[in-house]
């Protein structure tokens, strides 16, 4: 990345303004180990979730809350967020984030449990958006699992989609790396969706179901 590249992404980076919401929600992620969206995609989760006028979305990894509540402020009043996470200490810390943020308990549904086992019990083509932002070695399966369960016209998104820089070096040959790189080259030349790849943070996805 060239110098002015770089200047212009880390601008764009520092360019969202956030509450204190979601910088308790930051604070939340660290103290629990977590690497929460960054500011630039949390603002571009907002945007999408506005622009996509869901009524039903799904997110895999939920973290602390910080993407949830993003998607949550774009999202219509009367959408549902269905947010999947393993660890019962990171539900307790969104729970606490969308409390915060006032959002109605009938508007979050939250399924405590490994993805892999969740995501087959959810209904095909039921959802308008998926955003994935979980264990990167599963990332071809939740992907084709997002591709399952959106309806046409929905959005898969894909966090960390170019692994911190790796995916565009063909010399990083980490499984995790090769496999992104794999999924990225698939999804381009699926027929299914339409794709693009956006620098925010590590990499954003895009993938709308045709």
């Amino acid at each position: 990345m060239s110098s002015d590249k770089s200047s212009s992404w880390s601008y764009a980076e520092g360019f969202p303004v956030e509450d204190a919401v979601v910088a308790r929600a930051r604070d939340r992620s660290f103290e629990l180990g977590i690497s929460p969206v960054s500011p630039g995609v949390a603002s571009v989760l907002a945007v999408l979730a506005a622009t996509s006028k869901a009524h039903a979305a799904v997110e895999i990894g939920t973290g602390a809350g910080v993407s949830g509540v993003s998607l949550l402020r774009g999202l219509p009043r009367e959408a549902v967020l269905t947010t999947i996470e393993r660890d019962a200490e990171h539900l307790k810390a969104a729970r606490e984030a969308f409390r915060e943020a006032g959002v109605a308990a009938n508007r979050v549904r939250m399924i405590p449990g490994r993805a892999g086992e969740v995501l087959p019990r959810l209904t095909d083509g039921a959802y308008d958006l998926v955003f994935v932002d979980a264990d990167k070695p599963a990332a071809v399966s939740y992907a084709e699992h997002g591709i399952r369960l959106l309806r046409a016209g929905g959005l898969l998104v894909l966090n960390d989609a170019l692994d911190r820089d790796r995916v565009s070096n063909p010399a990083h040959r980490e499984p995790t790396t090769v496999r992104l790189r794999g999924l990225l080259r698939a999804l381009r030349t699926d027929e299914r969706v339409t794709v693009s790849l956006v620098p925010s943070g590590d990499g954003l996805l895009l993938a709308v179901r045709r």
